[in-house]
């Protein structure tokens, strides 16, 4: 062997399993140098994912274009270019015959994991000099292949690296100026110019909020970056909603924010979250013609919800129905006489509340809009940026979930959209954070949260 050949760094194959395409139709562009290797299994699962609205749907369609694309009139079943020299190749993986491990020999032959797992051993044989690595969301299946000793690994692109620093949104300014103090207190807003020494020594981060202290007293804060604005929080109720902490009041300013196009509120069940978004969004309702209140549909046991009886909109409703609880949650802080009770009423009868499920956004364009996204924990990275991009003028969208409790079986804590969107986006001007640390819901739903 030749020294240059001893150098040689070792070919890497990744074998994509379904899931990584449903998640990221462009996977395979994200492998750097390194080849990528398709199961036929995966193609004939694709085609079953192909037709429908929903993002898996997309995803299988523009990966199925993709990769014809990227073939053009070359045989699949060959190493094919992705991108010149910068890319490595692909191919699809065939049938899989005379393995000296099967597994589907060793598993059962009804379930294509068990191929998908064959495909990546056939390689391990075929090509003994090359690191192959078995690419999947299905922790199960990981499982599966390392037992066959079989590199497997979750697909990392679009995941959050540190959750144990994740960002919260707010921060504590000890020894505050207690002359800047007073003068946010009568004024309400106080110009932070960055050539003073006393303001650069702050650090001030752009889009934060501040529980700012001095030796005597302390008050609520937002840094408003663009303006370099230094904003007074009041707890101020709105809607008949009165905010019971902190990071409550936090919240409602992002909210109520003129200049806050986006805004996320993460935490555990009964912290506020959805109420919070729908208090706000009523309080503004002169300001938007139509408030949008979504939540993605996760079917029960991964079962299609067709399978529901029922018309669409009576198939769609158990999972909306938390929207409506919340709403007539609002209307019970008035008497049944009171204009506000009848104003929500006459908003859903008009279609000024409109609670419909995320299923057909692509294409549309929302303009003069709050749009709540819900349980957005249970939503990708690339569904996220498709909500988003909808934004016409003047849109303002508040996702709300808990990164904790995922109800979709290829994401977690740090794969799902909602930490995605949180770790991409926090100190832009157009966005503001807060995470929802203490339950006001009762203190039943504490106990739950914090011993179970």
């Amino acid at each position: 062997m030749s020294k240059k050949q001893a150098n040689a760094p070792t070919r890497k194959i990744f074998v994509l399993d379904t899931s990584v395409i449903l998640y990221d139709h462009a996977a395979i562009m994200h492998f750097d140098e390194h080849d990528v290797a398709i199961p036929i299994t995966v193609l004939e699962e694709l085609d079953e994912f192909k037709k429908g609205s929903d993002t898996k749907n997309f995803e299988a369609r523009e990966f199925i274009r993709m990769l014809d694309k990227k073939a053009h009139e070359k045989p699949l079943t060959e190493w094919i270019s992705l991108n010149g020299p910068t890319r490595g190749k692909f191919k699809v993986i065939m049938d899989t015959p005379g393995l000296n491990v099967d597994a589907t020999a060793i598993y059962g032959k009804g379930k294509n994991d068990h191929k998908i797992i064959n495909a990546a051993l056939f390689l391990q044989e075929e090509l003994p000099d090359a690191e192959v690595v078995l690419v999947t969301k299905d922790i199960n299946l990981r499982l599966k292949a390392k037992a066959l000793n079989v590199n497997a690994d979750d697909y990392l692109t679009g995941k959050v690296k540190d959750m144990d620093s994740a960002f919260s949104g707010k921060t504590v300014l000890e020894q505050f100026p207690a002359k800047m103090l007073e003068t946010l207190y009568v004024k309400k807003r106080l110009h932070m110019d960055p050539e003073n020494k006393a303001v650069a020594k702050l650090q001030l981060a752009n889009n934060l909020f501040y529980i700012l202290k001095t030796a005597r007293s302390s008050c609520l804060a937002f840094y408003h970056g663009e303006s370099q604005t230094m904003e007074l929080v009041e707890k101020m109720p709105y809607y008949g909603i009165k905010p019971r902490n902190a990071e409550q009041t936090f919240a409602f300013h992002a909210i109520m924010h003129p200049d806050i196009k986006l805004i996320t509120l993460t935490g555990v069940a009964g912290t506020g979250k959805t109420l919070l978004a729908l208090a706000g969004s009523l309080e503004q309702r002169r300001d938007f013609k139509q408030i949008y209140l979504a939540r993605p549909i996760v079917p029960l046991s991964n079962r299609d919800i067709g399978f529901l009886p029922g018309d669409a909109e009576q198939k769609v409703n158990p999972y909306m129905q938390p929207l409506w609880d919340n709403l007539k949650f609002i209307k019970n802080q008035f008497n049944e006489r009171d204009r506000s009770f009848k104003q929500i009423d006459d908003m859903v009868a008009n279609e000024k509340i409109l609670v419909t499920p995320l299923a057909y956004i692509r294409g549309r364009s929302l303009s003069n809009v709050i749009f709540i996204v819900d349980e957005a924990q249970n939503l990708t990275p690339h569904e996220v940026k498709t909500i988003i991009t909808r934004a016409g003028e003047n849109a303002k969208f508040i996702f709300t979930g808990d990164v904790n409790q995922i109800d979709t079986p290829y994401l977690d804590e740090q794969s799902n959209g909602l930490s995605y969107l949180v770790d991409k986006l926090k100190g832009q001007p157009l966005y503001a954070h807060m995470n929802l640390v203490r339950g006001e819901r009762s203190k039943l739903a504490n106990l739950a949260n914090d011993r179970l």
